[in-house]
């Protein structure tokens, strides 16, 4: 993070609520000059940063949250991804012909950089099952078209039972073995027949 990305963002945070810098100082409570451009480089040449309390002040005043300030600093985009709730992965056909599962509504996950987001889904703990890997309202980033390999950790629907989350430890055409978050670290093959589905977990945002 630059010091010209911060300013920057101020920048945008002003214009995204029609006022200009002067104006979202005032709002916040500041002196009108907090963010004029002739302060943020001084004669003496050292760059002059924000406070914590100034930026946390404009985002109060504006009701921007600071998920949404890192967003305009870094130019990067949330995505709106399917969100899968924990009790609904049992239906049947609970996934399109894309990868996505059918929607439940949708929610903003800012990610970091990728290439790529095809078949990414939410997916909601709900319980403490999983701790302490997982705790309850972490979203679990993860998508049934990502490749998977011995370590990645994963989702499983198998079609007779409640799905698994744990870590691969080996998968081949027919079998699918991995290492429990929820069971004590009980280590559990299961056939491919057997299964609705299989994701891999990317990233959690909590």
């Amino acid at each position: 993070m630059q010091h010209g990305d911060i300013w920057r963002g101020i920048d945008l945070l002003a214009q995204s609520h029609g006022l200009s810098t002067s104006g979202l100082a005032k709002l916040a409570g500041l002196d009108a000059t907090a963010f004029n451009k002739s302060k943020r480089l001084p004669k003496d040449g050292r760059p002059r940063w924000p406070s914590t309390e100034s930026i946390s002040r404009v985002l109060d005043a504006v009701g921007v949250n600071f998920d949404e300030f890192a967003e305009l600093v870094t130019g990067h985009r949330g995505l709106a991804l399917p969100v899968m709730q924990q009790d609904a992965a049992a239906m049947p056909d609970f996934f399109d012909d894309e990868g996505y599962p059918r929607s439940q509504g949708r929610d903003t996950v800012h990610n970091p950089d990728s290439p790529s987001a095809q078949g990414w889904f939410v997916f909601e703990v709900d319980s403490s099952a999983l701790d302490p890997a997982y705790q309850p309202g972490d979203q679990l980033i993860a998508s049934r078209l990502a490749p998977r390999h011995k370590g990645h950790r994963i989702i499983v629907k198998p079609m007779a039972r409640d799905l698994m989350v744990g870590t691969l430890y080996r998968e081949t055409r027919d079998q699918v073995e991995l290492i429990s978050l929820s069971e004590e670290g009980l280590s559990q093959s299961l056939k491919q027949s057997d299964l609705d589905w299989i994701a891999r977990i990317l990233w959690v945002s909590q």
